[in-house]
């Protein structure tokens, strides 16, 4: 992930890095997590890069949970985008195990642990191919998005900080 970031920053280097904090953020894969961690390379202040961040990420989250599903439903229609909306459902209700088992406190720690695959993006993806209502989902996603901020805030922010002295 370092790579890809170090690289989206090199390619955005001529604009604010604000927005490229936020653009990062609003991005599938890298969401909140990508962002501070560009936001700490580009030395961009701790409170500043948490707020763009969490509102990067949280942006995506409504319009994934009212409208993935038809439009999944709209590509499938299609020969190649229908195999690769079929593999991506495939792969992502893999992960509902943490769900089924522990329901909305599984949703948060799904997206709130910063691991590969998880974050608000597939939460969100997950939550609307198993049904869960929008409200109780939104509310999960939304506290998950506030922990990963917390851990991804330590890891990008507190330990440099207290490394560097």
């Amino acid at each position: 992930m370092n790579k890809i970031i170090e690289w989206l920053t090199n390619v955005f280097a001529a604009l604010n890095p604000n927005i490229v904090i936020f653009i990062i953020s609003l991005l599938p894969i890298l969401e909140l997590r990508g962002g501070l961690i560009a936001a700490s390379l580009l030395n961009v202040p701790y409170v500043r890069a948490l707020i763009i961040c969490m509102i990067g990420n949280i942006i995506p989250i409504p319009f994934i949970l009212l409208f993935i599903k038809k439009i999944f439903a709209w590509l499938k229609r299609f020969k190649t985008a229908g195999r690769f909306v079929t593999w991506l459902e495939n792969k992502t209700l893999k992960k509902r195990k943490q769900i089924d088992k522990y329901g909305f406190w599984g949703l948060i720690l799904f997206v709130g642990i910063p691991l590969p695959g998880t974050g608000g993006w597939t939460g969100a993806l997950l939550a609307s191919l198993l049904g869960i209502p929008i409200k109780k989902s939104s509310i999960a996603i939304a506290i998950g998005i506030c922990l990963a901020a917390a851990i991804m805030s330590i890891i990008t922010y507190l330990i440099p900080y207290l490394i560097r002295g």
